[in-house]
C-alpha cells in the first residue's frame, strides 16, 4: 500500500519502471487478499468450508493475478533491457502509450487465461468428493476431484499455459544475458553499479517467483503429499507477493524518499 501510494503521489516516480512497479504492487496486494484472508477466517472459525461460487471466484482471481504477474515481470525485464542496452532509444520505445499498451496486454492476458481455466475447470463433474487438499482453491487440486475421463480439455489448457510460461522464461533469460553482457562492458565502475542496482531487485523478484512455481509444479509425483503441497503453495502464493515490496524498497532510495 505504501509503495502504491508513493508512486501514485510522487511525480518524480512517474516513469516506466515505477509504472510497472505500481502494477506489480497492485497484483501482489490482490494475490495476498485472494487467498490469505479466507484461510485465516476459516482457521479462526475452525472450519475448512468454502462455497462453490466462492471457490470459482477464488480460482479466477488466483489465475488472473498469477498469469498477469508473470507477464508483468517479463515486460519489466524488457524495460530493463531497453534502458541498459538501448538507452538512446529508451524514451521513444518506452513512451507512455507503449507502457499503457503493455500493461493492458498483461492484464488482458491474465483475464483471458483465467476465464478459460475457470470455465473449463468448473464445467467438469466432480466424482471424487468435494475436499480440496489445499488452503485455497487451486486448479490442479480441483482436477484431482474430477472424473478421470473428463479433464483432458483442462489438461490441454494447462499444457498451453506451460508452453507460454517457458516462452516467457526463455525471453527473461535472453534479456538478462544481454543486459549483463552490456553492463560488464561499461568502462565506468559507477555506471556498472547503477545498472546493477536497477536490475538486481527485479532479478531477485523474478528468481523468487519462478523458482517457487517451478518447484511446486515440476516436482516428481513421488514427492507429492498433502503436507508438501501445502508448504509449496505457501511458497509460491504467499511468500513472493509478501517479499516483493521489501526487495524493491530496501535498495531503492527513490522509493524510500517518496515514502518518507
Amino acid at each position: 500500500g505504501l509503495v502504491i501510494t508513493a508512486i501514485a503521489c510522487d511525480h518524480r516516480l512517474h516513469t516506466p519502471m515505477y509504472f510497472f512497479l505500481l502494477n506489480l504492487s497492485i497484483l501482489d496486494l490482490g494475490s495476498i487478499s485472494t487467498t490469505v484472508p479466507k484461510s485465516m477466517a476459516n482457521s479462526l472459525r475452525d472450519t475448512r468450508a468454502i462455497s462453490y461460487s466462492g471457490c470459482a471466484v477464488q480460482v479466477f482471481l488466483v489465475v488472473i493475478l498469477f498469469i498477469a504477474e508473470y507477464s508483468l515481470l517479463t515486460v519489466m525485464a524488457y524495460d530493463r533491457y531497453v534502458a541498459i542496452c538501448r538507452p538512446l532509444h529508451y524514451g521513444t520505445i518506452m513512451g507512455s502509450r507503449a507502457c499503457v499498451k503493455m500493461a493492458a496486454a498483461v492484464w488482458g492476458t491474465g483475464f483471458l487465461t483465467a476465464l478459460l481455466h475457470t470455465a473449463n475447470t468448473f464445467s467438469l463433474p466432480l466424482c471424487q468428493g468435494n475436499t480440496v487438499e489445499q488452503f485455497f482453491c487451486e486448479v490442479p487440486q480441483l482436477l484431482k476431484l474430477s472424473c478421470s475421463d473428463s479433464y483432458f480439455r483442462e489438461v490441454g489448457l494447462l499444457v498451453v499455459s506451460a508452453c507460454l510460461f517457458f516462452g516467457c522464461f526463455i525471453f527473461l533469460v535472453l534479456s538478462y544475458v544481454q543486459i549483463f553482457t552490456a553492463v560488464l562492458r561499461m568502462p565506468s565502475e559507477q555506471g556498472r553499479h547503477k545498472a546493477f542496482s536497477m536490475c538486481l531487485p527485479h532479478l531477485a523478484v523474478v528468481s523468487l517467483f519462478i523458482s517457487t512455481v517451478m518447484f511446486a509444479y515440476l516436482k516428481p509425483p513421488s514427492l507429492s503429499s498433502p503436507a508438501l503441497d501445502l508448504v509449496l503453495a505457501v511458497l509460491y502464493a504467499v511468500v513472493p507477493p509478501t517479499l516483493n515490496p521489501l526487495i524493491y524498497s530496501m535498495r531503492n532510495k527513490e522509493i524510500q524518499e517518496a515514502v518518507r
